[in-house]
């Protein structure tokens, strides 16, 4: 190789290396494009939240069928009626044992007869048997009219506490009649409002196989009273406590949180899925604010664990690795360690290491962000 040649060669060399360092340098100094918000004081609260979608019920709600199999007779309801408490709903076919309960009340009727007649002629042979034991004492008859008449008296009261016995007994048939007629009507347990009919007159119907569940012939319901059901993660639910202020969102109504409070946790462990184990806790809600809570409706509960009013705080998404933060200072990313407080995912209490009205940088995700980098908020 020549000296030209060498000498040349070690001009491109310089030239590359001198061209890498000012792409370098400026590529360096251009700022890349980050979003940005304000470090504020406001109210921060720790949440709980359930892990599959909730589900809004009636406190009383009844999906009922005839205990036996039958025909029905009778539907005196329709859907969307609101009944009373012991309304009948359903009648199955009965004529059989409105019979057997007629023949049973007539043969009670005629038994409490036979015991009046029963017990007045114990009641007389009572009284004869007094007489003539008076008489004996005046000797106007013989000892032995008097025992007899004794004897009588006893198996004449005898006969009436029989007949009395028996009466009971008739009485004791009406009701098991009765037990068996009501046994073919279907009765509202409280006031509600029927949801669902399966069924018309004359279809016969049966009860559901062990194991196999059958429509209901009459859901019935009662809305005055609502609440949530939803399962929390089994690691969140020894926080949760009965009493605890919660809210309330429903995919009907998404823009709208109802107040509310847990009423109820579970004493026991779901598990039903082995890898995600969870506690069934029920929400009431406190103000409906005119949102119409229909059982069956989807609904989240957020359960408020803590609240700092008046806390330093920043959105949840700007925080990397649990406690580091991009503030956006001078032209320049700038990464800081914070120590953090409470938080939800939406926002997060920052205890120190921030300043009120810093610029924190959310778009953490930004390619080429680092600390010490140029960068400008949009």
């Amino acid at each position: 190789m020549t000296k030209t040649q060498a000498r040349l060669l070690i001009g491109l060399a310089l030239f590359a290396v001198l061209a890498v360092a000012l792409a370098v340098r400026f590529g360096r100094d251009k700022p890349i494009l980050v979003e940005t918000v304000e470090a504020r004081r406001g109210t921060v609260t720790e949440t709980v939240t359930n892990t599959r979608a909730g589900t809004v019920k009636a406190c009383e709600r009844a999906r009922m069928a005839p205990p036996s199999a039958g025909q029905i007779a009778r539907l005196p309801v329709k859907k969307g009626d609101h009944v009373a408490k012991g309304e009948v709903l359903l009648e199955l076919w009965n004529d059989d044992m409105r019979a057997d309960l007629s023949l049973a009340t007539r043969d009670a009727e005629a038994t409490k007869a036979r015991r009046d007649e029963t017990c007045i002629g114990a009641e007389n042979s009572r009284r004869e048997s007094t007489r003539l034991a008076r008489l004996v004492q005046g000797k106007l008859v013989s000892v032995e009219v008097a025992e007899r008449a004794a004897s009588q008296a006893d198996s004449s009261a005898a006969a009436c506490r029989a007949m009395k016995e028996q009466v009971r007994v008739s009485d004791a048939r009406i009701e098991a009649a009765r037990a068996r007629l009501e046994r073919t009507l279907l009765r509202a347990p409280f006031a509600g409002t029927v949801a669902e009919i399966n069924g018309e007159v004359g279809e016969f119907i049966t009860p559901s196989p062990v194991g196999v569940p059958t429509p209901p012939a009459v859901d019935l319901v009662n809305p005055s009273c609502i609440y949530i059901t939803a399962p929390i993660d089994e690691v969140d639910a020894p926080r949760v406590l009965e009493g605890m202020r919660a809210r309330v969102t429903l995919d009907a109504f998404k823009d709208r949180h109802l107040a509310a409070h847990v009423r109820r946790v579970a004493p026991y462990v779901l598990d039903i899925e082995k890898q995600a184990r969870t506690v069934e806790v029920e929400a009431e809600v406190d103000e409906r604010a005119g949102v119409e809570l229909l059982p069956g409706y989807s609904a989240d509960i957020e359960i408020i664990i803590a609240e700092h009013p008046g806390a330093l705080h920043v959105p949840t998404r700007a925080l990397i690795e649990g406690h580091k933060l991009y503030v956006l200072e001078s032209g320049h990313a700038r990464l800081r360690t914070v120590e953090k407080g409470i938080g939800n995912w939406e926002l997060t209490e920052i205890r120190s290491g921030l300043q009120p009205g810093a610029r924190v940088v959310v778009s953490t995700d930004r390619e080429g962000l680092a600390d010490g980098v140029a960068a400008v908020s949009r």
